[in-house]
C-alpha cells in the first residue's frame, strides 16, 4: 500500500527535522512549514492525507491553521502536537477539526499511535491529557472534545458541580430551589448527555473538566 502523505508544521526547525526523521519511515512527507500561514497554503497545494502541527505558531496560530485547513479539506486528518495539556486548548482543537493530541513531551512512540488511529478513522488523546476521565468517556470513535467540556446548561452544571461535592439530592434542591425530583432529573439528563451510569463516573468528570477542584 503507499505511505500516506503527510505534512508537518513547527516554528523550531529542529523540531522539524527531529519529526521528519521519525516518520519517513513510514510516511511520505511532502513538505514541512514553519508558521501557520504557510501551513494553510501549503494544505491547500498539496491536499495531504494528514496534517501535523504545532498550537504555537507565528502569524497563523494552530488551531485556527486547523480550522481552516478542516474546512477546505475536510477529509485530511488532523493531528495537534502540543507542550499545551491544558484541556481548554485540547478542547478548542479538536472543535477545530482535529483528530488527534498529542504532548511533546510524550514518546515516539506515541506520536506514531496517534497517527495510525486517525488513519483508522478514530480520535487519540495522549494519556497525560486523558488521565483521570471515567472510562465510559473513552471511546475512540467519540470526539474529545466532550471530554472538556459537554454542551451542558448552566443548571445542569450547578446540579453537577453538588454532585461532586458530595451533596444529596435534597440538599441540592435547598441550594438551588428546585424540588428534589428536578434535581433528579437534571441528574439523569446530565448522565444521558455525557453517556456515564454512576454518581462515582460523574464526579470523575466534573474533577477532569475543571467544573471541581481535583
Amino acid at each position: 500500500m503507499p505511505k500516506a502523505r503527510l505534512l508537518i508544521a513547527d516554528d523550531h526547525p529542529l523540531i522539524l527535522e527531529g519529526l521528519r526523521r521519525i516518520l519517513e519511515p513510514r510516511f511520505e512527507v511532502v513538505g514541512a512549514a514553519g508558521d501557520g500561514r504557510a501551513l494553510v497554503a501549503a494544505a491547500e497545494r498539496l491536499k495531504p492525507d494528514i496534517v501535523l502541527l504545532d498550537i504555537a505558531m507565528p502569524l497563523l496560530n494552530g488551531i485556527e491553521a486547523a480550522r481552516q485547513i478542516h474546512e477546505f479539506l475536510p477529509r485530511t486528518k488532523i493531528v495537534v502536537i502540543s507542550q499545551q495539556a491544558d484541556r481548554h486548548y485540547v478542547q478548542a482543537a479538536f472543535r477545530a477539526g482535529a483528530s488527534a493530541y498529542v504532548i511533546k513531551q510524550s514518546a515516539a512512540a506515541d506520536l506514531l499511535a496517534a497517527l495510525d488511529e486517525v488513519q483508522e478513522g478514530r480520535f487519540y488523546v495522549s494519556d497525560t491529557v486523558s488521565k483521570g476521565m471515567p472510562e465510559a468517556l473513552l471511546c475512540a470513535t467519540r470526539n474529545p472534545a466532550d471530554l472538556f467540556g459537554a454542551e451542558l446548561t448552566p443548571r445542569q452544571r450547578e446540579v453537577l458541580q453538588l454532585i461532586a461535592e458530595g451533596k444529596s439530592a435534597k440538599e441540592i434542591a435547598d441550594l438551588l430551589k428546585i424540588s428534589p425530583k428536578t434535581v433528579e432529573f437534571h441528574k439523569a439528563s446530565i448522565m444521558d448527555e455525557l453517556g456515564l451510569r454512576t454518581t462515582a463516573e460523574l464526579t470523575r468528570y466534573a474533577v477532569a473538566a475543571g467544573i471541581v477542584p481535583a
